[in-house]
């Protein structure tokens, strides 16, 4: 028995990917530091193509494995350079640079584990089960973990932040 063309494989993982590719670029743009989200989206991919054989669906969506894969990635970089800050949003447009410099460099201070959980729920919208997926934890974890960075968050931004 022969096993299946080398373009198999390859489209079956697009497929798999496909569907969670703008979410992956959002988590990896979020979490990278210095603009390297591109940097650290392709690591994230060719640590999934290499692990492919590893997904399990039965454990897990493939959103959440994929996602997992990405936050590792861009942590991989983090802990490499500190985070240059931007004064541009995600679209390019100017925001109020002295409110996006407070939140971004008070995100950046957020430890390993609180900048991801913040991530994955408030600009991504997940919810905690998914996070707890993620990132390979409790729910009860996630949520402890998001209360102790919102309150870090207030008490390096103020409560009117």
């Amino acid at each position: 028995m022969t096993s299946p063309p080398a373009a198999t494989h390859r489209d079956a993982f697009a497929e798999l990917v496909r569907p969670h590719w703008s979410v992956m670029s959002t988590l990896a743009n979020r979490l990278a530091p210095d603009n390297d989200g591109d940097d650290a989206l392709q690591e994230a991919l060719a640590a999934a193509w290499r692990k492919r054989a590893q997904f399990d669906p039965s454990r897990g969506t493939a959103r959440n494995w994929l996602l997992a894969i990405v936050a590792d990635q861009a942590r991989k970089g983090y802990r490499r350079l500190r985070p240059a800050l931007e004064l541009l949003d995600e679209a390019g447009e100017e925001t109020r640079p002295e409110v996006d410099v407070d939140l971004r460099s008070a995100l950046a201070r957020l430890t390993d584990r609180q900048r991801p959980a913040i991530t994955l729920h408030y600009y991504l919208g997940l919810p905690v089960a998914d996070i707890a997926d993620v990132m390979s934890c409790s729910a009860g974890t996630v949520k402890s973990t998001l209360s102790d960075a919102r309150a870090r968050l207030r008490r390096e931004l103020g409560e009117d932040y």
